[in-house]
């Protein structure tokens, strides 16, 4: 096997792009709590987002079972191992960060105002700060983004330093 199964390039890529819809959608979020402005349209789309991805990350682990990885590609044993743990990372945080968030909407005023449908239920400025869920969404927001950035640095070395090509392995297989 030379490249990923074309269903995980996809979910690959999907997952990619709501990932930075969340991320988006969450800053904003906060932002707009911040200013005791946030909607229950906004808390809604964030939620139903961040299921998306936890959803995404699991059916990629699946299919990843299910189709196979291709081999590793020659590389120092040094950096195989942070490719492997980056990657075992990333699915880890792609799933505890959703479970963060659900925690969050069930110690927190935001399940009151979703279930009422009552947007003056929501938390106002400084509405997380006995929130220890949200911390911890918060942080893991952080460890996603450090950990995005050794991946992406990791794909770059491979294709314009080692020039092995690594990139079209999470890329759609061309058609002859």
């Amino acid at each position: 096997m030379t490249q990923y199964s074309k269903r995980i390039v996809i979910l690959h890529w999907l997952t990619v792009l709501l990932v930075i819809l969340a991320w988006y959608l969450g800053d904003n979020l906060a932002e707009a709590t911040d200013n005791s402005k946030a909607t229950l349209a906004g808390y809604f789309l964030h939620i139903f987002v961040g299921s998306v991805i936890f959803l995404l990350t699991l059916s990629q682990l699946y299919f990843c079972r299910k189709d196979g990885r291709p081999s590793s590609l020659p590389d120092k044993p040094m950096h195989k191992i942070v490719a492997k743990y980056v990657h075992y990372l990333l699915y880890v945080v792609l799933t505890v960060l959703p479970m963060s968030g659900m925690t969050i909407i069930l110690t927190s005023k935001v399940g009151r105002a979703l279930v009422a449908g009552d947007a003056n239920l929501l938390p106002k400025e400084d509405g997380f700060k006995d929130v220890f869920a949200q911390v911890v969404h918060e942080q893991l927001v952080n460890v996603l983004i450090a950990l995005v950035v050794l991946h992406i640095l990791g794909a770059i070395k491979h294709q314009f330093i080692m020039k092995d090509g690594l990139i079209s392995r999470m890329s759609l297989p061309k058609k002859d």
